[in-house]
């Protein structure tokens, strides 16, 4: 199935397109994951961005029949999709995360962090709904995204969204100003705790590199879009995992607790500290790898992780 001007001309409504581009996704067999996980979320998801619309309106709404510079525009963006094997995210440059909207390119990855299910629930139970929260810090923020969840989560609270990349950061930037948040939420360029020395938080959360070299070698095509540095975590994907389980209780207060997504890593991990009282947290809308401890917890093993 190949897209032609015939097709262009033919398809006139919000709905055919989204119809055709069903299957011409599946034709041709291109991978969800970064932002939808079917070809039919996917379609109409490109098709209301080609036409400027918003995510919700249905379909049977749109004005037909579309103009020519539409049907181009709905065209151009299947086009890549398919050829380029480029995330509809990195396209349109839009991704969504605990119902916020978070602009992406390829200087971050595309945000999917189940972390986002914790967040919209303030992290409950493991953080008492009448405990303050005064500080957050995200590692390895990229978009922000998670970072300014928090902030809008716990309404108090500043946030310190950190990266290594200053690329990313700019990104984190542009994401802090679409939300206003510039008194709140602070983009700090850090190799994970290096530039924090002397500040503490309640919540520490991260969603670091945490990619294998079995799983690298073995993902799709749309993940060589992204920035290999935010997924690449060496042989067993726990560099970056360890370095935070070492240095994460000197920046944690007494009553805080980290949370750390190392997805397909989480065998590796358990096996690595097996006395470590990990709690891999269960998520209802999918999701897996995410481990949390308590401060107490943490310096109670901190000579185990300092051996790794």
């Amino acid at each position: 199935m190949k897209i032609t001007d015939e097709i262009i001309d033919t398809l006139e409504s919000a709905e055919a397109w989204v119809t055709w581009g069903v299957g011409y996704f599946e034709q041709h067999g291109i991978y969800f994951g970064h932002g939808t996980d079917n070809a039919l979320d996917e379609a109409a998801w490109l098709v209301l961005s080609a036409l400027e619309l918003p995510i919700d309106i249905a379909l049977s709404e749109v004005p037909q029949p579309l103009t020519a510079a539409q049907r181009r525009a709905i065209f151009t963006l299947f086009q890549q999709r398919v050829e380029r094997r480029m995330p509809a995210a990195y396209l349109i440059h839009e991704a969504w995360f605990c119902g916020l909207r978070f602009y992406v390119d390829e200087r971050v990855l595309v945000p999917r962090s189940p972390i986002g299910e914790l967040i919209v629930n303030a992290f409950a139970p493991w953080w008492p709904a009448n405990q303050a929260v005064n500080r957050v810090l995200d590692i390895g923020t990229g978009s922000g995204c998670i970072a300014i969840a928090c902030a809008h989560a716990f309404p108090d609270a500043a946030v310190d969204a950190v990266d290594i990349s200053s690329d990313a950061l700019l990104v984190t930037q542009k994401n802090i100003a679409l939300h206003q948040l510039q008194g709140r939420v602070s983009a700090v360029e850090s190799d994970l705790f290096d530039a924090l020395d002397g500040r503490q938080y309640d919540i520490i959360v991260s969603n670091p590199p945490y990619v294998d070299a079995e799983d690298i070698a073995a993902m799709p095509d749309e993940f060589r879009h992204e920035p290999q540095i935010g997924l690449v975590a060496g042989e067993d994907g726990l560099d970056f995992a360890i370095r935070i389980l070492q240095d994460a209780p000197r920046y944690l207060t007494d009553d805080g607790i980290l949370i750390v997504e190392v997805g397909n890593s989480e065998a590796a991990l358990a096996a690595r500290f097996p006395t470590v009282p990990f709690m891999w947290l269960e998520f209802e809308y999918g999701g897996h790898g995410v481990f949390l401890l308590t401060a107490a917890e943490l310096a109670e093993h901190h000579e185990t992780f300092l051996k790794a």
